[in-house]
């Protein structure tokens, strides 16, 4: 009898991750209306509650998918203090390094390939010129580790972030539903945790983090 090869562990971790993926994602689809329009107010009440909008100037926000929790109340509300807003922008296939755009009135929107708004400006900023960046996720662990689409493009916008043994800028932080939140997500090498998650009921501030 042949024995078979044993699995690869990176490909142990995609199959994992998947199904992880798809449960989150049916987790997050069970919210009512109501309960989403909770949850954002919440988000809304702790960002201010803990000063994220009085102490960075230059903050990266994205668009959220429907089944995501609503930012754009946030994003609202910080325009109206004064906050420099920005939007990822997502780069021509085969490159996943990201730019942001500034939000402004005046400026053309179009759907970028993935049906995403984005903001059509002569000029954008990389990563490391932001202050604070919220960052998408379908589930985040205990350490702050994150589980994404899987587009790798925020790995790759922010994989600067782990190769500098000391940093101050952007810190990252992930907004969620209480749903999303795991023990444990698999990881692989490229995997870098967040510093702060948002979520309707709590502020947490990861333990690795050297962020206030």
């Amino acid at each position: 009898m042949i024995a078979a090869d044993p699995v690869p562990d990176h490909q142990v971790a995609l199959l994992e991750k998947s199904r992880l993926r798809r449960e989150l994602k049916q987790a997050r689809a069970r919210y009512s209306a109501n309960q989403r329009q909770f949850a954002a107010d919440q988000l809304l009440r702790r960002a201010l509650k803990h000063g994220l909008l009085q102490r960075y100037r230059r903050i990266g926000f994205y668009i959220p998918m429907p089944s995501e929790i609503d930012l754009l109340p946030l994003i609202n509300q910080a325009l109206w203090m004064g906050c420099e807003c920005y939007l990822p922008v997502v780069p021509p296939a085969r490159n996943r390094l990201m730019r942001f755009t500034r939000i402004h009135a005046d400026h053309a929107w179009y759907l970028n390939r993935y049906r995403i708004p984005e903001i059509a400006a002569p000029q954008s900023l990389g990563a490391r010129q932001l202050d604070l960046i919220f960052v998408p996720l379908v589930g985040v662990d205990q350490e702050g580790f994150r589980l994404g689409m899987g587009g790798g493009f925020y790995d790759t916008t922010l994989a600067f972030r782990r190769l500098r043994s000391c940093w101050k800028k952007p810190v990252l932080i992930g907004a969620a539903f209480d749903c999303q939140r795991v023990s444990r997500v698999p990881r692989e090498p490229w995997d870098m945790p967040l510093d702060f998650l948002l979520t309707e009921s709590t502020y947490t501030k990861f333990r690795h983090n050297r962020a206030k």
